[in-house]
């Protein structure tokens, strides 16, 4: 599985607040323990589906991840960022993590 970043959202993820870097995103990746959620939401809709989990990276920082699955199982890394509590409840009673 390759991660590929787009220059477009490597800016956007150097630019957040704090910046998420490329080695948080793959900790975040290897770290996964459940299940990734499908955004079903109207304005997300891409296919294959945008996905999305909720991870800690080696120093305990949680992230959320959006990405999409490509063929041949890379995936596309759309955004990641701090979750809100409203992300963080929604994972927890989807996956129980």
């Amino acid at each position: 599985m390759a991660l590929i970043i787009s220059p477009k959202v490597q800016e956007k993820l150097t630019n957040k607040f704090p910046p998420v870097t490329e080695a948080e995103v793959r900790e975040c990746f290897w770290n996964r323990t459940g299940k990734t959620l499908i955004d079903d939401r109207d304005e997300h809709q891409t296919n294959p589906p945008t996905r999305w989990f909720i991870a800690e990276t080696a120093a305990g920082r949680r992230l959320k991840i959006v990405f999409i699955r490509a063929k041949g199982g890379d995936h596309i890394l759309k955004s990641a960022y701090d979750p809100d509590e409203t992300e963080e409840l929604i994972y927890e009673q989807e996956t129980g993590c």
